[in-house]
């Protein structure tokens, strides 16, 4: 069963890059807001159904639970199905991989609609108007590159947009945040299912099954609206204030689990007491779903214009599974030492961590804002100290 778990775990790291980077480049940066959310979406709506229906079924066959796992295999032959009909040249590399850099996010110049220029003969305005032509079709190199060097171009001509080399990316300490907060909210997150769910089923029998199943359930259900808001606000309000949300949901849901617990005692759970622990996980689906579609936004808007957000996106991925792997065993550890109670109490304490290191060293990353903010992106062109109004346009700076 190890084998055929780390078998899974790692044919299954492949999908979260590849997804997503199919989806940016039928999309664009553009559409990711809106199609990453409606994916999640159908993400969760999927999971749910399926989860119901194993549920049902394990509850009738129960205890000979082997043809449950005959779903996993019809559910991929759709997935391969589906993904056939999508044609090669409906993808744009250069955008899939993050390295068409948009200017939807550059607010206008003050003369917007009329670009300026100076006094020259008339062949020296057709050349600076072909020049300036070429730079606006922005032509990619969309040949991939394997270069690892630290910062080295990856395109032998330099005036062009290429992507920037794996170590250089590294290097964005944005990036380097955002991996580390990935990595310790799964790290305190990862088990708090399995520990719900362990708190309902055992010593439950069938009853069990179908309470775990409605654990997951529940959670499913919030997950989808929880993506539905995010790709309805979070292009409008910012990144930063939907994922805080949903990161302190966790600790608010292991205070609430912690309550609950030290309130049932050492009793078998009533019905009542079950239904209660039972809806904590509307927490999760509002915590994890929220995560579960901000991170690939964020990660989107890190990787913007570096030609790496596949690569960004397996790191952040690897960081999530690593924490989640880690969660598992320290969870369990925690729970077979202490108790249950005393496990969601300091998992409240780890969930902390994550959502105050976002809230204090994370920016916002959706580039209209960011760059609002910044004073460099929102001041276009100015005068040099002494010029006239009628000075030449050699006198200005132009800021990008």
């Amino acid at each position: 069963m190890i084998i055929v778990k780390f078998i899974q775990g790692a044919v299954t790291s492949f999908i979260p890059p590849g997804l997503n980077s199919i989806t940016q480049g039928i999309v664009g940066a553009d559409g990711m807001t809106e199609q990453v959310s409606t994916n999640e979406m159908m993400n969760h709506l999927g999971t749910a159904f399926i989860v119901l229906t194993g549920s049902l079924v394990g509850f009738a066959i129960y205890p000979d639970l082997g043809w449950l796992f005959i779903v996993s295999p019809i559910a991929c032959v759709g997935v391969i199905f589906f993904l056939n009909r999508i044609r090669k040249e409906d993808i744009d590399h250069d955008a899939a991989r993050g390295l068409a850099k948009e200017n939807k996010d550059v607010p206008p110049p003050t003369n917007a609609g009329k670009e300026y220029t100076p006094p020259a003969n008339t062949e020296d305005q057709a050349t600076q108007s072909t020049d300036s032509t070429t730079e606006n079709k922005k032509i990619f190199d969309s040949i991939p590159s394997f270069n690892f060097g630290w910062g080295s171009s990856t395109n032998a001509n330099g005036s062009e947009p290429h992507a920037e080399t794996p170590l250089k990316v590294l290097r964005d300490p944005i990036l380097l945040t955002f991996i580390a907060i990935v990595f310790l909210f799964h790290t305190a997150n990862g088990t708090v299912l399995p520990l719900v769910m362990q708190t309902l089923a055992i010593g439950s029998g069938r009853t069990g099954i179908v309470m775990s199943g409605n654990c997951i359930l529940v959670a499913q259900i919030f997950m989808v609206m929880s993506a539905k808001i995010c790709g309805d606000y979070s292009g409008k309000y910012g990144r930063k204030p939907l994922f805080l949300i949903g990161l302190f949901t966790v600790p608010v849901r292991c205070l609430i689990l912690t309550a609950l617990l030290q309130i049932r005692g050492d009793e078998a759970a009533s019905p009542w007491m079950q239904f209660l622990i039972l809806a904590t996980q509307v927490l999760d689906g509002v915590g994890a779903g929220t995560f579960g579609t901000m991170y690939i936004l964020v990660t989107s808007d890190i990787s913007d214009g570096t030609g790496r957000f596949s690569m960004i996106l397996g790191v952040t991925t690897a960081a999530m599974s690593i924490g989640g792997t880690v969660s598992g065993y320290l969870g369990e550890a925690l729970a077979e030492d202490l108790g249950y109670m005393q496990a969601f109490f300091i998992l409240m304490f780890m969930s902390l961590v994550p959502a105050l290191l976002y809230l204090i060293f994370m920016p916002e990353t959706l580039p209209a804002l960011s760059k609002a903010k910044d004073p460099l992106h929102a001041m276009h062109s100015i005068k040099e100290e002494g010029s006239q109004d009628n000075m030449p346009v050699g006198q200005y700076k132009e800021l990008v």
